[in-house]
């Protein structure tokens, strides 16, 4: 099994929903209003992981993206478009609007355990809280941004235990930090 990170931008009170403002929700766009430079780019650091690992997307945020980056040339963009691509999903089909993506076969659980690169999820709740729920992310890489937003989905659902994890790195990123998280 590939290592699995969870990518994501994170609100001072937790919430992850709407950080681009693209779900029209009345508190949405939260994240983008600290500027280019907190958000723009390898923000989540996943440096090589773009040329040797593989981005797993529920369908909502891969229909998002594939509106987003094909059209991009900058090098960042460049590289998420070569970057394999898996959507979680049941309805989409088609999916020749965002490159080298594939859909995924079997169950969100058996895909990951037979996955050997590594897996970055960015955005797509539902894929985090499935892995969440099956004890399946072995790391989180957290953009917390100066944003008290009051109302969402938070990245933590109800637990039936607590999760202890270890703080790897923290580093500012414009108006934000980016925290990492590991399994102890």
């Amino acid at each position: 099994m590939g290592h699995v990170i969870v990518t994501g931008f994170v609100s001072m009170d937790g919430v992850i929903t709407d950080p681009d403002g693209s779900g029209g929700t009345p508190f949405g766009g939260w994240a983008f209003r600290h500027g280019p430079e907190t958000v723009g780019g390898d923000k989540f650091r996943l440096g090589d992981l773009m040329d040797t690992g593989v981005l797993l997307l529920g369908r909502n945020t891969w229909e998002l993206f594939s509106r987003l980056w094909p059209n991009r040339t900058d090098d960042f963009s460049v590289k998420m478009n070569k970057m394999a691509k898996v959507v979680a999903t049941h309805s989409l089909t088609d999916l020749s609007a965002f490159p080298n993506s594939s859909l995924m076969e079997g169950t969100l659980a058996e895909y990951v355990r037979s996955e050997p690169r590594t897996i970055a999820v960015t955005g797509s709740l539902s894929v985090i809280r499935a892995l969440q729920a099956d004890d399946l992310v072995d790391e989180y890489r957290l953009m917390t941004l100066p944003s008290i937003v009051g109302a969402g989905e938070k990245i933590f659902g109800p637990l039936d235990q607590p999760v202890h994890l270890k703080l790897a790195s923290v580093v500012q990123a414009g108006a934000a930090s980016l925290a990492t998280y590991v399994r102890p």
